[in-house]
């Protein structure tokens, strides 16, 4: 007799609980609460999610350092609404410490998966697989693995009593663990496509992303994908059914298996959150909305002049005033020779009065910084890393596919602070750079320097592997967002900054 089970998947909802627009990089109608309300559950379905919860919104960030002031942990509060059974963890989970971490798992009902994590604390309920029997008696054995980059990306203070092992080698395990004790496999890897899907052609080598790996040389029945915010309803890779949800809690995808014989056939279907939510646990955690409210639209000072959204090739072109900003924030926090920072991917400009909505919204990464020590090659082959964002069409720049595909990276594109630099888009990748000095003009010369940027580029990701390799002078624990704030309030207010000359010939 055929059996059926359907299956509901979230992954990357970084933190987007209500249907709020906290910074314009949400739909409206997003959001953990009203996801819920469209999962109606029975005996033979299950509802599971691929990990990158905490990190995403101002809600989070705001719950995570007053964390101690309220009772309900609001991502967990909105899983549990969800009926959530099974996850594992992302990447962004692992920013807030180990103590954070493991308030998050104790509050959520479902069980984590998450395979290659070991837990050297003893204090995280975490497991490498389950098998879970439905109502029609089908055992369905589920194990989670998170991308093992998180060795790379992550400060090592919030590692210090975990242990990230390698990916592939635990999914291998788990999935052989499971082989006898199960009649479908399901793994949820939070991590995407090495390969592009439509034509083979290999997109990375580095091993942050290995679906396509796992789907060939292992075993699973269902692969569920996260980390690059795409969205894939179904694919198969050599008999494994794959998908992948966007980011961000404004889709889920809507997965039923059925069996036949000894295999099992896939449908899927992205599935767009509704607007509506239900009493609870939205008045529980409606104070803390509030408060979150409240502290978003204090100002905390001023600028001379008010700066407009700024388009991604134009400001890349011609610089970004937001950037110099950021900037400005690093060197003054930390006395280096010279600054990079990144955007967002999406426009961003910053009204004034400043508050602490227009700086989240501005920068939406929960990065500290890192001061490196480089030298003038280091510099130029980062420098050729940015000049790689251009292409030219018709003699005209435009964004290479390079930062677009398979998902969209503008936040790969660096804007620095300290030197003169020019770009000559008319000649070869990798030559483009053709003069680099110090803002003064004068030449760098032989030596070292310092150079701060962030956490998360300072591992080398993104194309600047250069960067992985130079020694670290200095690391800072306070995040950006809280820094800029910090420094908009002791400058108010905060004239034009030109603390950079770029130029770009094409």
């Amino acid at each position: 007799m055929e059996k059926t089970f359907q299956i509901y998947y979230t992954s990357d909802t970084h933190g987007h609980i209500f249907p709020i627009d906290y910074a314009a990089n949400c739909s409206q109608n997003s959001g953990l609460l009203n996801m819920a309300v469209q999962m109606e559950k029975d005996g033979n379905t299950l509802v599971l999610d691929g990990g990158d919860s905490l990190q995403g919104t101002p809600l989070t960030q705001y719950y995570l350092e007053n964390r101690d002031q309220w009772p309900v942990h609001p991502v967990a509060a909105a899983f549990n609404a969800m009926g959530l059974d099974y996850f594992t963890l992302g990447n962004h989970d692992f920013n807030f410490g180990y103590e954070a971490l493991r308030d998050y798992l104790r509050a959520m009902d479902g069980v984590c998966l998450c395979a290659n994590v070991e837990d050297l604390g003893g204090e995280l309920p975490i497991r490498p697989w389950a098998v879970h029997t439905l109502a029609n008696g089908l055992r369905v054995g589920i194990t989670g693995v998170v991308t093992d980059f998180v060795n790379v990306w992550e400060q090592p203070q919030n590692l210090e009593q975990l242990r990230v092992t390698n990916t592939f080698q635990a999914a291998r395990t788990a999935c052989s663990a499971l082989q006898d004790q199960c009649d479908v496999r399901v793994c949820i890897y939070h991590g995407g496509f090495e390969e592009e899907l439509e034509t083979g052609r290999v997109l990375s080598d580095s091993g942050e992303n290995i679906a396509c790996k796992i789907a060939r040389e292992l075993d699973f029945d269902l692969l569920l994908t996260g980390h690059q915010h795409m969205a894939v309803e179904g694919v198969e890779l050599s008999g494994t059914y794959a998908v992948q949800p966007p980011a961000n809690a404004g889709h889920f995808l809507r997965i039923t298996g059925q069996q036949d014989g000894r295999n099992f056939c896939f449908h899927s279907k992205l599935t767009p959150v509704g607007a509506t939510h239900g009493t609870e646990p939205y008045q529980s955690l409606l104070p803390l909305e509030q408060a979150v409210q409240v502290w978003l639209d204090q100002p905390i000072g001023e600028l001379a002049y008010p700066i407009s959204p700024e388009g991604k090739l134009d400001a890349a072109l011609y610089g970004s005033q937001v950037a110099a900003l950021f900037n400005q924030v690093q060197l003054a926090e930390t006395g280096a020779d010279f600054s990079c920072t990144s955007l967002g991917n999406d426009p961003v400009g910053l009204a004034s009065p400043v508050t602490m909505r227009g700086v989240t919204a501005a920068y939406l990464f929960a990065n500290t910084l890192v001061v490196l020590e480089v030298t003038e090659e280091v510099l130029r082959q980062t420098l050729e890393r940015c000049a790689a964002y251009f292409t030219l069409v018709d003699g005209q720049p435009q964004i290479s596919e390079e930062f677009l595909l398979p998902k969209v990276e503008h936040y790969n594109y660096d804007f620095y602070a300290g030197l003169a630099y020019t770009f000559d888009l008319r000649r070869p990748v990798g030559s483009r750079v053709v003069r680099l000095a110090k803002l003064d003009g004068s030449p760098l010369g032989g030596g070292t320097f310092r150079l701060c940027t962030s956490n998360y580029r300072a591992t080398g990701t993104g194309g600047y592997d250069v960067l992985r390799k130079c020694p670290v002078l200095w690391r800072g624990g306070v995040e950006m967002p809280d820094l800029t704030a910090r420094y908009i309030q002791t400058h108010s207010p905060v004239p034009e900054l030109h603390n950079a000359e770029m130029r770009v010939i094409w």
